[in-house]
């Protein structure tokens, strides 16, 4: 591969170093990381998230070369395109809708991918081109395919590939139906938040294959890595999750807008009131927590939105997604919190349970937590395949 100019750049030498430390970079991906850097992928104007700010901040490389490349080798997110493409101008747009991930993930990712040298591998959500480009350091020349939906995305993420000297073939087309003319794969990864990992992907993977995904539910963001091994027969994938995630939709499975005044066109007080015990912290507490990922198991077909806190209250709201069903949980400091649900499905009743159902079992973290996937449907399970639900 071509383009290694950035060797020795001290930042890129010290985010390795802290990759490593930190156990996300395996050391047989460190080759990979060395010589295929993410600023080759990386646009002219960038929205990198400022961790001090708080917020994703406009870096032009032109304008701010220094602060350009210290973006591009801190382990961040960083913002590429915003509004699928729709969005004009340097500052942030409504809504991000494609990236370049934070390397701890990428290199977290690829190594549960367990990629070796000649594996054919699909990549769905080419983004950059990043990511691929890594993928066939590793695999060789002619074993990537990838496939981006956004055209604009795909057109950027070929040129830079093609300039870099990466032999991947990149596929404008919606990665959800995979890509049966590369098929078999040994190695399928997802670059995408999933709700449904669809059976194609494991219709087009080798037995023994590996599948790896940001998977999660509609209830939050709270994703996590789902690493599932296809079974010999090819009917099956199974396998248990990783760390906590948050990655941006595949974009035929985003959640359309959910419109408050459609489930609650007057006050709460129109739903039943009751109280409950439970603290804030279970429903308010640490975001990419696993209690929020049983949860979104459990409680099916339901978005939680967590409001912000004024003064000292905080209201929890559920959307039923298959009627209008809601509930609300109003937590004060001190006190017990007031509830309100409405709907053929009492929704917080439902997420009560889930969450006694949890803290029973010892409040399992994401690693006891698996998923299978079968032409009929997905199904999640704790500890033991065999014990699973529906999802």
């Amino acid at each position: 591969m071509a383009g290694h100019a950035h060797q020795g750049r001290p930042s890129h030498t010290g985010l390795g170093r802290a990759l490593m430390t930190g156990g996300a970079l395996a050391p047989d991906w460190l080759p990979a990381f060395t010589e295929v850097p993410r600023s080759a992928f990386l646009p002219e104007l960038m929205w990198p998230f400022a961790m001090e700010a708080g917020r994703s901040v406009p870096v032009s490389r032109t304008r701010d070369p220094e602060s350009w490349l210290a973006y591009a080798d801190a382990d961040v997110p960083i913002v590429t395109q915003w509004d699928d493409g729709r969005h004009t101008g340097t500052e942030p747009g409504e809504v991000s809708t494609s990236s370049a991930s934070m390397p701890s993930v990428v290199f977290r990712m690829l190594r549960a991918l367990d990629v070796r040298g000649s594996h054919r591998v699909l990549e769905i959500g080419t983004g950059t081109g990043w990511n691929a480009a890594l993928l066939a350091h590793r695999a060789g020349a002619g074993n990537v395919v990838t496939v981006e939906v956004d055209g604009a995305v795909a057109e950027r993420a070929e040129r830079a590939l093609r300039v870099f000297g990466a032999p991947v073939r990149v596929v404008h087309d919606d990665g959800f139906q995979g890509f049966p003319e590369g098929a078999p794969y040994d190695r399928i990864i997802a670059t995408c938040g999933l709700r449904s990992l669809p059976f194609a992907w494991v219709r087009q993977s080798r037995p023994g294959g590996v599948i790896v995904a940001p998977w999660g539910t509609h209830y939050s963001n709270a994703d996590a890595i789902a690493r599932l091994v296809v079974a010999e027969d090819g009917r099956s994938a199974s396998g248990t999750f990783a760390g906590p995630v948050e990655f941006m939709k595949l974009r035929s499975q985003r959640l359309p807008p959910v419109v408050h005044r459609e489930y609650v066109p007057d006050t709460v007080a129109a739903g039943q009131e009751t109280t409950t015990t439970v603290g804030e912290a279970a429903f308010a507490g640490d975001r990419f927590g696993a209690g929020r990922f049983a949860l979104g198991l459990r409680v099916g077909a339901c978005l939680n939105v967590v409001a912000e806190k004024r003064g000292d209250a905080r209201p929890v709201w559920f959307y039923g997604l298959t009627d209008h069903s809601w509930a609300c949980v109003l937590f004060r400091d001190g006190g017990a919190a007031r509830v309100w649900q409405s709907g053929p499905r009492r929704l917080w009743d439902e997420a009560e349970a889930a969450l006694t159902w949890w803290e029973e079992r010892g409040r399992p973290g994401h690693e006891r937590f698996g998923l299978t996937v079968t032409a009929d449907g997905q199904s999640a399970w704790l500890d033991d395949p065999a014990n699973s639900w529906e999802v």
